[in-house]
């Protein structure tokens, strides 16, 4: 069975941006007949009880899901598999740079930002013996191309770079990037709704998933919940959680009508939103919240 999904890592109490996103993958999932699972990304950033409260958040607002949740520290056997696959096939290579040198490298007149430069990939035997008694190493695809396109069903179709992305973290823990493309191939999710703010990682993704065998899903990137300074809406932000909300004097039911009215949607309700979703009428840009102040009314 096709599936959507929502990820959330349980580093914290989810904010009303992350629930809107979260309300609006289950939405596209629903509405296009398909399942929709709920993955908890737990490798890395574990606040303890984040899980459990982030589920109940996202239960109250009226999203289902089909069990069971998984959670990736209970699959690293499976994405040693997929490492151990592309190793064998010469499609990896191991990295010593630090986060530093990255940095410094793609800072340089001719390298790109955000982009790994390769740097350890033309090491020598001997100099990749000598880092390797000084420093762990991670490891690296080595990529085939430099770019990749994917299909998205806001953006159209998207060509963004590949680079020669991590696979293993130098403290031996997989990368976001390796284990979201095996998970989805994995649980069947041929569609993934997530925000834009990810939306230049798709194509490396989407690039890896096709070196494992796997088909790469169709896209929604949407439009982020932004703060009154036009930044990405964080939990510093003050009142944008579920529980601070409450605190205000916000009940579920007006957090669930305030993100319906950013969709421009009249339904007050979960259910009522997916009857009336259409992703056409979605809007394309950025939604500015104003959490409420100490009486309960919005800011401005």
């Amino acid at each position: 069975m096709s599936s959507g999904r929502y990820a959330p890592s349980p580093s914290g109490d989810l904010h009303v941006g992350n629930l809107r996103t979260a309300l609006l993958a289950w939405m596209f999932a629903r509405a296009s007949n398909r399942g929709f699972l709920m993955r908890v990304e737990d490798l890395d950033r574990v606040r303890e009880g984040a899980e459990e409260r982030q589920l109940a958040d996202l239960a109250a607002l009226g999203i289902d899901w089909d069990p069971p949740v998984v959670r990736q520290s209970e699959r690293r056997a499976v994405y040693k598999e997929a490492v151990a696959g592309l190793v064998a096939r010469g499609l990896t290579y191991e990295c010593f740079c630090t986060r530093r040198e990255i940095a410094e490298a793609a800072s340089a007149p001719h390298g790109t930002p955000g982009l790994y430069p390769g740097t350890c990939r033309r090491l020598s035997d001997a100099e990749r013996a000598q880092r390797r008694a000084e420093r762990p190493a991670a490891l690296r695809l080595a990529a085939g191309v430099a770019q990749y396109t994917v299909r998205d069903l806001l953006h159209g179709a998207y060509t963004g770079p590949v680079d020669d992305l991590v696979l293993v973290r130098n403290d031996g823990v997989p990368a976001y990037n390796l284990a979201v493309v095996v998970d989805d191939g994995a649980m069947g999710v041929d569609q993934v709704v997530r925000g834009d703010d990810l939306l230049a990682s798709a194509p490396r993704q989407a690039y890896l998933a096709t070196l494992l065998g796997l088909a790469p899903p169709v896209y929604a990137h949407v439009p982020l919940a932004l703060n009154a300074d036009g930044k990405r809406l964080a939990k510093r932000d003050g009142a944008v959680t579920l529980a601070d909300l409450h605190a205000r004097g916000w009940s579920t039911a007006d957090v669930v009508a305030t993100i319906a009215d950013s969709l421009g949607m009249a339904a007050r309700d979960a259910a009522g939103m997916l009857a009336e979703f259409d992703p056409a009428s979605l809007p394309r840009t950025p939604w500015v919240f104003h959490p409420p102040d100490e009486t309960g009314r919005p800011g401005i």
